[in-house]
């Protein structure tokens, strides 16, 4: 019987982030994506939502902004996780200066400048070699139109609000993976070597030549790490 497996995309992402992970992860897990969530502007009121809709029990993958909804889920229900992954994400609050800047871009955002992802946003989602690389930037520019301004301010809203998640992470009794890519520009190798230290028995998965958005990049070894993870 496959583990259902709820995987939570980050900011201006959408199910379509996950499309390759499905593909070859559909054997070895009944794979869950999220969507109603984004309609919320706390991350606690994001996890009760997924917990409302997913299974007694799961495994539980969230990137950057979804590793935050994650951390939420495991501080929420503990009990109904079997196995967590935190991929490209941090278990910090924002500092006053990452607060100030999604304030700008909320701001450009309600005054009609919505944008979504943008050239100069890409060198912090992607490799350098990827930042060229047409069908992925597009289904990246397609994803944040889907969210569209007010799913962008809620987002923000709620990452701006979290609470710093270190004091959690000892906490976890469950199979856990903290993956990120080598050269992640937004949530940086140090972040994740942090809090595999901090989760008890983490395994930790760096992937090479690899940005922020490992699913997309580096399809292959993403879903190898994960295989591996959920066999454990």
């Amino acid at each position: 019987m496959r583990e259902p497996l709820v995987l939570i995309p980050g900011l201006l992402l959408t199910d379509d982030f996950w499309r390759e992970q499905i593909a070859r992860l559909s054997e070895v897990a009944q794979c869950i994506v999220p969507t109603s969530h984004f309609r919320m502007d706390s991350f606690t009121d994001m996890a009760r939502l997924i917990l409302d809709e997913a299974p007694e029990r799961f495994a539980l993958c969230g990137l950057s902004m979804g590793g935050y909804v994650a951390q939420e889920i495991m501080r929420q229900a503990p009990q109904r996780v079997t196995r967590i992954c935190l991929m490209d994400t941090s278990s910090r609050a924002d500092t006053p200066e990452q607060t100030e800047r999604r304030r700008a871009l909320i701001n450009l955002g309600k005054i009609g400048n919505f944008k979504g992802v943008t050239p100069r946003l890409l060198p912090l989602l992607l490799h350098p070699d990827n930042q060229a690389n047409k069908p992925i930037v597009d289904r990246l520019m397609k994803m944040a139109a889907e969210i569209g301004s007010d799913g962008f301010t809620n987002q923000q809203t709620a990452i701006i609000n979290r609470p710093d998640g270190r004091p959690d992470l000892k906490n976890y009794k469950v199979p856990a993976l903290v993956l990120c890519g080598r050269q992640d520009a937004l949530t940086p190798l140090e972040l994740h070597d942090e809090m595999a230290s901090l989760i008890p028995n983490a395994v930790q998965v760096v992937l090479e030549h690899c940005g922020h958005l490992p699913p997309m990049e580096q399809p292959d070894e993403t879903a190898a790490a994960l295989r591996t993870w959920l066999a454990a």
